[in-house]
This record gives C-alpha cells, sequence and structure tokens, in this order.
C-alpha cells in the first residue's frame, strides 16, 4: 500500500474529462484554482455571471447542490448573485427551493463580506446592521429550502455559518449538526464548520474542535475526504495559538502523516471537482507542522494548484504556500 500511496508501483488517477486546464503561466510555480478545476462548474460559474436562470439550471445538470457545497460555494460566493436570485425564487416554482438555496447560500456569503475577516471589536455599527440583515435573508430562504427539500444536507451547513454570525446559541446550533448529519453523516463541510464553530474565539473550549476530528476521523472509511477534517483542526490550532511552531511535534506529525495516508493519498479517495481544496488542507496543515513524508507528495498531486481556503488564514497566502512547496 505504501508504494500505491506515494507514486511507486502504483497507478495514476485516470484523466479527468472535465478538468481545467493549467495556465501556461504561474506566478512562483503556483496560479489559483478557477471553477473547481473543472469545465462543467466554470459553465455554471458563467452562467450565473450572466445572471441566466436558464443556463444557470442547465448546467446544474450533473451535480446535486442539496449534498455538494463546493459546487454551491461557487455561486454562494459569486458577486451579483444576489442582484437576480431574488427574481428565480418568485418567478420558478418548478425550481423554487433551488432558487432559494442558492439566495440563501449567498446571503450568508454576502453577510460575512459586510462584515469581514475582522475581529469583533474592529467590526463597524453598520457592518454589524449589514451583516445581521442578510444573514436574517439567509436563515429565512435556507429554513424554506431545506422545508421544501427535507433530505438535502446543504442548507443546514449553510445554516451552520448563519447561525454562528447571528449568535443562535449552541442548543440551536447543535440541532443544526444533528439535522445536517442525519442527512450525510460524512459531509465534511459539515464537520469543517463546527470545527470553526468550536473554536475558542467563537463557542468553543481549547481542545474540543480537535477532539470532535478526531472522533470524526475515526468513523471515516479509508480513501473518504472526510480525513481532511483534521487537517483542518490542527490548523485552526495554528490560528488560535500565539506561536508559529506549535503543530511542530513528532505526534502531529505522525497523525497528519496517518490522515493523509488515509485519505488523500489512500488509492480509493476519489477526485471530486475541487478535489485540489482537500489537497491544499493537507499542504498547508503538513507544512505548518514540518512534516516531510506525505507533503512532497501533496505539492506534487497539486502542481501548484492554489485554493483559496485555508491560505486565506495567512496575511499572504501565495507567498505562504510557495514558500512551502519550495521547502517540501
Amino acid at each position: 500500500m505504501f508504494g500505491k500511496l506515494f507514486g511507486r508501483g502504483g497507478e495514476k488517477p485516470a484523466a479527468d474529462p472535465h478538468a481545467l486546464p493549467a495556465p501556461r503561466r504561474t506566478r512562483n510555480g503556483t496560479y489559483p484554482l478557477h471553477a473547481l478545476g473543472d469545465t462543467r462548474v466554470l459553465a455554471l460559474v458563467e452562467a450565473a455571471g450572466a445572471a441566466d436562470w436558464a443556463a444557470v439550471k442547465a448546467a446544474l445538470t450533473p451535480f446535486d447542490l442539496g449534498r455538494d457545497d463546493q459546487v454551491l460555494g461557487q455561486l454562494a460566493d459569486l458577486d451579483g448573485v444576489q442582484d437576480w436570485i431574488g427574481r428565480a425564487v418568485e418567478e420558478d416554482k418548478e425550481h423554487r427551493a433551488t432558487a432559494l438555496l442558492i439566495s440563501g447560500a449567498r446571503h450568508v456569503s454576502w453577510g460575512w463580506e459586510a462584515r469581514t475577516r475582522a475581529s469583533a471589536a474592529d467590526v463597524t455599527r453598520e457592518q454589524w446592521r449589514v451583516f445581521q440583515e442578510r444573514l436574517a435573508v439567509a436563515e429565512e430562504q435556507l429554513l424554506e429550502a431545506a422545508e421544501l427539500r427535507p433530505e438535502w444536507v446543504t442548507p443546514w451547513r449553510r445554516l451552520l455559518t448563519s447561525g454562528r454570525g447571528i449568535s443562535l446559541g449552541r442548543s440551536v446550533n447543535e440541532v443544526r449538526l444533528d439535522a445536517a448529519l442525519r442527512r450525510d453523516p460524512l459531509d465534511l463541510e459539515t464537520h469543517i464548520e463546527w470545527v470553526s464553530y468550536l473554536q475558542p474565539r467563537w463557542s468553543g473550549a481549547p481542545g474540543e474542535a480537535l477532539a470532535f476530528a478526531r472522533a470524526a476521523f475515526a468513523e471515516a472509511p479509508d480513501g473518504h475526504r472526510l480525513g481532511c477534517v483534521l487537517a483542518v483542526a490542527h490548523i485552526e490550532d495554528w490560528v488560535e495559538s500565539d506561536r508559529d511552531d506549535c503543530l511542530v511535534t513528532p505526534e502531529i506529525q505522525d497523525e497528519l502523516l496517518e490522515a493523509a495516508e488515509r485519505s488523500v493519498l489512500h488509492p480509493d479517495y476519489e477526485r471530486r471537482p475541487g478535489w485540489q481544496q482537500d489537497f491544499n488542507a493537507f499542504a498547508m496543515a503538513l507544512s505548518l507542522a514540518s512534516e516531510r513524508i506525505a507533503l512532497p507528495t501533496v505539492f506534487r498531486e497539486l502542481g501548484g494548484a492554489l485554493t483559496e481556503w485555508p491560505w486565506r488564514y495567512t496575511a499572504e497566502p501565495e507567498k505562504l504556500y510557495a514558500r512551502a512547496r519550495r521547502s517540501a
């Protein structure tokens, strides 16, 4: 198995016919990943950017927006969607749930854009007002989408983010967490959002998020992307710490190596649209831990593809990524 994991005697993943080609010109050997690196997602993003609801619906055909939070995120983070999606909510009764989901998710992201990632003490009264106003719209729309399509997990995952933003309290957010995990016990994005919620800067106690991530990872089958939750938990610990070298211990290095072997570097790992974000999570965590066994393989597989998250936790994401890549 070790040979398969690290490229000695193992087969390379089959070429993806929908993969966007890497740009010919890169900076520091890196390039920002666009549209999850997928031509179908690019068509979706372009349709949404053109405010073409019919084209958006057609481009969504290959995807299950009620379960794929990464694809939903491409629409949620796209500026301008808020200007036209309301018409689809009101006029397209057949696809109202989908329109509500997109609009609700966009209002969550739009709200956080108004708040910014500044500390609470540095957010102005006007920023708080706009933040709360947009999240109130998101809450209403996501709850209706969840009611219309009770099998969907993504409304509940997005409601966790809005619930954190408007400080609904732990008991309410635990109900939302349970609702999401009942629909998909292995949903990575739900677990990552809860890891964020459990940070001391929000509502958790030191070590609580890491314990949650370890328990989740223990239940994950080999090759499942849920292993990334452990990498994210360690990154969050680094964010909370005053020490840049807080992850540089043999125990953490070994734990991250095992998590990588059992998830993104496992032969059963599925490279779906946006798989590079899973690898970037490990790239950041492994580099912060100064791990040297799995890290070179992770960066080699990425081929320079940089995703905004989780590197946005740093002041200079591209520079840190390039330096870590050179050092791997």
